[in-house]
């Protein structure tokens, strides 16, 4: 269960909430990335909130992930209050692209999958350039304006509006309105 900042809690028998972080970095692949204990994965960049490595199995020559080192489950746990942390996973994104040569804005995709079509339920950025040469067998987890993935700006966009993440981003897939990618 979810309280309306997005953090993760879990229902006591006694009907009140408790924190179930500490439950959820335990087991957690991402929050162990996070807290470097996984041997197998180079941090390329940290800082005291957000950590991002390369995808384990990558669609584009440069393809990483920005989590947030605090658990929180998908875009859908986001409220207005998560706005900044949103567009700090993107600068951190944008930052290791220009520390790799990648300069060029409009080559680059960044997003989120959406629930269900989520392999690891950690929020995580996808950071994939160059665009051009994510792969075919690829290209359909990483389309905007898809039920699988919401880019980083209309995700933005929905949070500032106060819409609910879950409601807002089904509803513009299906509609094909709203606030468009």
């Amino acid at each position: 269960m979810e309280n309306s900042a997005g953090d993760t809690v879990q229902q006591r028998d006694d009907n009140t909430e408790s924190n179930s972080s500490s439950d959820m970095e335990d087991t957690c692949m991402f929050c162990m990335i996070a807290k470097n204990q996984d041997k197998d994965t180079e941090i390329v960049k940290q800082d005291s909130e957000l950590v991002c490595f390369q995808d384990i199995n990558p669609a584009a020559p440069h393809h990483y992930l920005v989590v947030p080192k605090k658990h929180i489950v998908s875009c859908f746990s986001l409220v207005k209050e998560h706005v900044k942390l949103v567009e700090r996973m993107a600068e951190m994104g944008r930052a290791v692209l220009q520390e790799n040569g990648i300069t060029n804005p409009n080559d680059i995709r960044m997003g989120f999958h959406r629930p269900p079509y989520i392999s690891v339920p950690h929020l995580h950025l996808h950071v994939l350039a160059p665009t051009s040469e994510i792969t075919d067998c690829m290209a359909h987890k990483f389309t905007p304006g898809t039920m699988r993935f919401a880019t980083e700006d209309l995700l933005r966009r929905t949070l500032v509006s106060g819409v609910d993440p879950d409601h807002y981003l089904v509803l513009t897939c299906i509609s094909g309105s709203g606030l468009s990618e």
